[in-house]
């Protein structure tokens, strides 16, 4: 089965940072090949290849990076051993030079289950939510890569609304199960993308965990959303997986109830058929076994990705490559797809049974938990990677 192409960044002890490309399963560096003169029809400075991001690379257009790709897909790997690196030498970095950070609220199912625990059940979703993609703007400086782990938040936490704060570290550290769509074209201030024409503007994506402190942030959201409940960190994986592997993936979107209005109806509205997966190793299990929490899917998208682009430009904002869009929480319809312990939990009141005996409703220091996502039909897969983080004690 032929596989899909990723790029990262890598370096082996102190050598400069590489492109590097995931290709069969295989590590190929990508600047390696350039002096062998695999790219150079393309006329492309060898450069691009020995760098800290792959911001230089994805600035090439979508003209080139595709060229690439295609050249990639048919070299006779064997011929080019010499460029392999080898998974236990190779050190994964952070692959994008993160410029802005910017978190949406897609899925309906997350949506409503959080409106049922916090709100009416009967009025889940605020009015908003059916006409607009709901979002905030992150923190881009706190986007680490998988492998990096984190200390447990502290911060302001009020359990009632008739008592006064306290400050203490969070007890209700939560995972958020999301993908992140790489921006690799600018648009210029003032000029807003069009919705039919917004996945040009997209690079590719990797998987993403936006960490959340449940409880500082029931305290402090109102009224102008999340702050230091989801600023102190968050995860992206290490692999990019460009936009133009996922073709044999797309499947129909569902139909938008009520109808959005024209600057968001797509004339081909379409969502990622992608595995996501999350797994916990408990502190306490000394054979570091992964115990699968959720399964979802990228398509559980109420809002698509190109809507995410075309609302977030209408008034104008600009866009730059390099910038990060997370999807927001995705959840499915039936419980063991919901993307977040805050659902799984259902707000702390069902404790999640474990094979080792222990429970979780949030998660414990030393806790790790392992994101991974792939999509696969008969005739082609593609790897995203994982995203790995631990849980350390609070400083």
């Amino acid at each position: 089965m032929k596989q899909g192409i990723a790029f990262g960044i890598y370096s082996i002890k102190d050598n400069p940072k590489r492109l590097a490309a995931k290709i069969q399963g295989q590590i190929f560096d990508l600047f390696l090949l350039a002096e062998k003169n695999v790219f150079e029809a393309l006329k492309i400075d060898n450069s691009v290849f020995e760098n800290d991001f792959l911001n230089n690379f994805i600035s090439l257009g979508k003209e080139k990076t595709n060229a690439v790709i295609q050249i990639l897909k048919n070299i006779n790997l064997e011929e080019y051993s010499s460029c392999v690196v080898l998974k236990e030498e190779a050190d994964l970095h952070l692959p994008i030079r993160i410029g802005d950070y910017t978190d949406f609220y897609s899925s309906e199912q997350h949506a409503y289950n959080v409106g049922v625990m916090f709100r009416d059940p009967n009025n889940a979703l605020l009015p908003n939510w059916k006409h607009l993609p709901v979002a905030y703007h992150g923190r881009s400086s706190s986007i680490f890569v998988s492998g990096k782990n984190f200390h447990r938040p502290k911060g302001q936490i009020n359990a009632s609304d008739t008592t006064l704060p306290g400050f203490s570290e969070s007890k209700r550290l939560d995972i958020e199960l999301e993908m992140a769509t790489i921006i690799g074209k600018n648009n210029e201030i003032g000029n807003a993308i069009d919705v039919n024409q917004a996945e040009d503007y997209v690079f590719g994506f990797s998987l993403f965990n936006d960490w959340s402190a449940r409880d500082i942030q029931r305290w402090e959201y109102v009224p102008l959303g999340p702050f230091l409940a989801k600023n102190f960190f968050s995860s992206i994986a290490a692999w990019v997986v460009p936009i133009e592997e996922l073709a044999s993936f797309r499947v129909d979107a569902e139909v938008q109830n009520p109808e959005v209005l024209p600057y968001l109806k797509e004339k081909n509205r379409k969502n990622f058929d992608i595995t996501l997966e999350v797994y916990l190793i408990p502190h306490s299990v000394k054979t570091h076994t992964e115990v699968l929490m959720c399964k979802s899917n990228f398509k559980n998208m109420y809002w698509t990705v190109a809507q995410q682009i075309a609302h977030h430009t209408v008034n104008g904002c600009n866009l730059n490559i390099g910038d990060v869009m997370g999807s927001g929480t995705i959840s499915g319809k039936t419980p063991d797809s919901y993307g977040s312990l805050l659902e799984l939990s259902w707000g702390g009141k069902n404790p999640i049974a474990l094979p080792d005996g222990s429970t979780r409703t949030f998660l414990e220091d030393g806790d790790t938990i392992v994101i991974k996502g792939y999509a696969v039909n008969e005739n082609y897969s593609v790897d995203f990677g994982e995203v790995r983080t631990t849980i350390l004690p609070t400083k």
